[in-house]
């Protein structure tokens, strides 16, 4: 089943968009049970093909007490069991070289750090493992430019890339969405996806606290649907006022069956 579902993502013949949804990083099994047991049964009754996401570390932090993660080994034994038991791909995003072969164990699907997107050694080890690898679009990179990257993985013998689009910085405490981009990356005939949740983030505050927009959530997603976005990702929580990372940029999981309702409507209307 899982299989089934990353090869239609993967060769773009699936009627539906895709979604990519969980909280920021792995916080207990009970959260990530919680989410990933409500967005599977809203997916399906959508026909949505749904991969769960949880950082087991979260490497990128403004502050040294900031919140990374509750160990990667117990993190991924969670993500382990999600897979299992929810029969759903996983996703989380990888760091360094080292980590790619270990994280492949239990993951379906790599995720490159928009930061690390033109980090050749992480590409190629992520390559090698022979697993999809979605790369995301560094804030500071043209659309154009990913091509680079996509060339990198696939160049190692492995077909299987995604793009993610997830805003240009703007300033210093601010991102836009070019929606040019979508289309653009599509040209070099790999899913893309809009991060709707991290493309409206306010970094680069001086308490040191990532800040965000989510009130936008819906407009950034609607866009991204409009335009032919394959898939989108969404970090939601059900309480992300108490979340332990990115809270400030999460849509409230009750708020996603009335979203996906929309989105699947102007998904219909485009087709």
């Amino acid at each position: 089943m899982k299989s089934e579902i990353l090869n239609k993502i993967q060769k773009r013949t699936n009627e539906q968009f895709f979604l990519i949804a969980g909280p920021c990083v792995v916080e207990s099994k009970d959260l990530c049970e919680e989410i990933a047991g409500k967005v599977k049964e809203i997916c399906q009754d959508y026909s949505i093909p749904y991969i769960f996401k949880a950082s087991y570390k979260k490497a990128n932090r403004s502050r040294l007490d900031s919140f990374s993660g509750i160990g990667d080994e117990a993190s991924a034994e969670i993500l382990k069991g999600i897979s299992e038991t929810f029969q759903l791909p996983v996703t989380s995003d990888i760091h360094t070289d080292e980590e790619a072969n270990w994280a492949a164990q239990f993951l379906d699907v790599l995720q490159i750090p928009a930061f690390l997107c033109r980090q050749t050694s992480l590409l190629v080890a992520a390559a090698n493992t022979n697993k999809i690898v979605n790369v995301k679009k560094g804030q500071f990179m043209s659309p154009e430019g990913m091509k680079h990257a996509v060339d990198k993985i696939v160049q190692c013998g492995n077909p299987n890339v995604w793009l993610t689009e997830r805003g240009t910085t703007f300033g210093y405490q601010d991102l836009v969405v070019d929606y040019r981009s979508i289309p653009i990356m599509q040209r070099f005939d790999v899913p893309v996806i809009m991060d709707c949740t991290h493309s409206l983030q306010q970094p680069n505050q001086s308490s040191g606290v990532t800040g965000g927009r989510p009130e936008l959530i819906e407009t950034i997603s609607k866009a991204a649907i409009a335009v032919g976005a394959d898939g989108l990702f969404i970090e939601t929580h059900p309480n992300p006022e108490r979340a332990k990372s990115d809270g400030a940029n999460m849509l409230k999981l009750n708020l996603l069956n009335p979203l996906l309702e929309k989105l699947c409507k102007i998904r219909s209307a485009i087709r």
